[in-house]
């Protein structure tokens, strides 16, 4: 169950920044969007946005959730 969650948030990471970077950019761009923003349909600019929450999210979880399970273990275990 432990590897299912990591795949999990692991899995979400990734179609998050996939969706960010490669299937909702605008035409002509790669990657971040600097100066360009401005010039971005506003809706778009909020799938982007809600995408890269949803992206912060699983980070922030995957990251607490390896805190919780491998490093606090360890190092609870060293001292």
């Amino acid at each position: 169950m432990h590897w299912v969650i990591i795949a999990n948030f692991a899995l979400q990471v990734f179609y998050g920044s996939f969706m960010v970077f490669a299937v909702l950019r605008p035409e002509g761009s790669a990657g971040p969007l600097w100066d360009r923003a401005m010039d971005l349909d506003p809706e778009l600019m909020a799938m982007r946005r809600a995408y890269a929450l949803e992206t912060w999210v699983a980070i922030t979880g995957l990251s607490l959730y390896l805190g919780v399970t491998e490093v606090l273990p360890r190092r609870l275990k060293e001292s």
